[in-house]
């Protein structure tokens, strides 16, 4: 699909110059920085609200080179080409460290901590799960448990990340401790768990929950959306699908999810309506000078289809769901990029519920570019490792809309869970799912009572790595 772009921008939509020069040999001095202020005149999304990117800023390539050298480094240049607000956008200097995520490696148990109450630093854990198969899970530890100490070390703000999180010893002593909201107990036991980092399961729990007579799917799933763990969840869709649910709870709350590819959000789109191949699932929306082109040249380009296949030799599976209730993640359960384009994109084609709080609208996307004539990766120029990783689009769904404002969530949680009453994953004793399956059993939409919460929360899993980008792949002219 790729065009030679040379003809039309000197014709109707100018790039770079309004002079359609002979190509003019980049000096070696500003190589970097003259990709990264052209890469960002051609496709960054605000390019036309930036003065210094504007087409007619500069008349010839030698002024364009002087302005250039105003800068000491390629990333002075690119902070000063953003607009303010903008911490999305990125200058990567060594493209080797990118690509698809890799599994995902977690200890075998996660928590979360609070400051004791009554106190500026001792610091009180509590028990979100154990890895299944895990020796935290094998040693009796459970959701819901609470412990303050590490190998006889007091937890404290300033040490509970080194003792829990970054320790390389082989096992952790555990003093464990009751506590009803303010005073802390001990128990007088402790527990030795073998410090292990393992390969996290691609879903957490997968189970059936009969209500009446009604089937309902409940997957909780606990990564990223990327390539490595969506064959796990095609596996789990057939397992749905052959219990013919038309409800499922998606239980995001402890999901690292935050940026992936489209594509891989739109396999999901598959999973959970087996939509048809030939309709819309997302749209884009690029620069305004970007935009035009595509339309003319590329339409395609800029719709994403429900896919048929998984990979080259794997069919999706899917299940005709009516209605999705969507736990998110993030702080406060304020959700990510992925899971927003996730809910934006499934609108028009079934019931989607969001169980949290208000979202961000962090409705954009982005490309990775190298210093090409079509910025691929293919023919880059090899005397440097910069790309450029810019915002270029918005998402809409298949009726033109997007979510820059947010969603507004069906069912709202407290900022953080209960955390004197968590109840078992999976279950009805789960305050969270249990509000859920009321809601579907008679529809009650009142809003939750948060107990009086004003503990000090410092950490929690579900807060990990879920502020991401969402990324595109896209086939872009050739501009030489």
């Amino acid at each position: 699909m790729k065009k030679n772009f040379y003809i039309l921008y000197c014709v109707t939509t100018i790039f770079i110059f309004n002079n359609c020069e002979k190509a003019f040999e980049i000096p070696d001095d500003v190589i970097v920085k003259d990709f990264v202020w052209k890469g960002m005149n051609a496709y960054y999304l605000y390019q036309n609200q930036i003065e210094d990117l504007s087409d007619r800023r500069f008349s010839s390539d030698q002024e364009l080179n002087s302005y250039l050298r105003t800068f000491s480094n390629p990333f002075d240049l690119f902070d000063n080409l953003l607009i303010s607000d903008d911490n999305k956008s990125r200058l990567i200097e060594d493209y080797t460290i990118l690509g698809e995520p890799e599994l995902l490696m977690e200890k075998g148990f996660q928590f979360g901590a609070i400051i004791e109450p009554g106190t500026t630093d001792n610091v009180i854990c509590y028990v979100l799960y154990t890895l299944p198969g895990s020796d935290a899970e094998a040693s009796g530890l459970q959701r819901g448990d609470f412990f303050n100490a590490v190998n006889g070390t007091q937890l404290m703000r300033t040490n509970f990340e080194e003792l829990l999180i970054t320790n390389t010893d082989s096992e952790f002593e555990l003093t464990m401790v009751d506590f009803d909201g303010t005073l802390v107990r001990p128990t007088g036991s402790s527990l030795t768990i073998t410090n292990q980092t393992l390969i996290a399961p691609s879903i957490f729990m997968e189970k059936i929950i009969t209500q009446g007579s009604e089937d309902i799917g409940y997957l909780m799933f606990n990564n990223e959306f990327s390539k490595v763990y969506l064959n796990d969840i095609n596996q789990t869709i057939l397992n749905f699908d052959n219990q013919a649910i038309t409800k499922l709870v998606l239980d995001l709350r402890y999901s690292a999810s935050g940026g992936t590819f489209a594509r891989n959000i739109a396999k999901l789109g598959t999973m959970f309506t087996g939509k048809s191949s030939e309709e819309t699932f997302i749209k884009e929306k690029w620069n305004t000078k970007a935009q035009p082109w595509f339309e003319i040249n590329q339409p395609d380009s800029l719709v994403t289809k429900f896919p048929e296949n998984l990979n080259v030799t794997t069919p999706l599976n899917s299940v005709a769901l009516t209605d999705i209730y969507i736990v998110l993640n993030n702080t406060n359960f304020s959700g990510s990029s992925a899971i927003e384009l996730l809910i934006n994109s499934l609108n028009p084609h079934l019931n989607v519920h969001i169980i949290g709080n208000q979202t961000e609208g962090n409705n954009t996307g982005s490309i990775t570019l190298y210093n090409s004539v079509d910025y691929d990766f293919a023919f880059r120029n090899d005397t440097h490792t910069f790309a450029l990783q810019p915002v270029v689009l918005t998402f809409l769904n298949t009726n033109d809309l997007g979510y820059s404002r947010g969603f507004i969530p069906t069912l709202d949680l407290c900022n953080n869970e209960d955390i004197l009453n968590l109840g078992d994953l999976g279950e009805s004793s789960d305050p969270i799912l249990n509000r859920i399956l009321e809601f579907i059993s008679i529809g009650n939409t009142t809003n939750s009572n948060c107990n009086s919460d004003d503990y000090e929360h410092i950490f929690n899993s579900r807060s990990l790595g879920a502020n991401s980008v969402m990324f595109i792949e896209q086939n872009l002219p050739n501009t030489l």
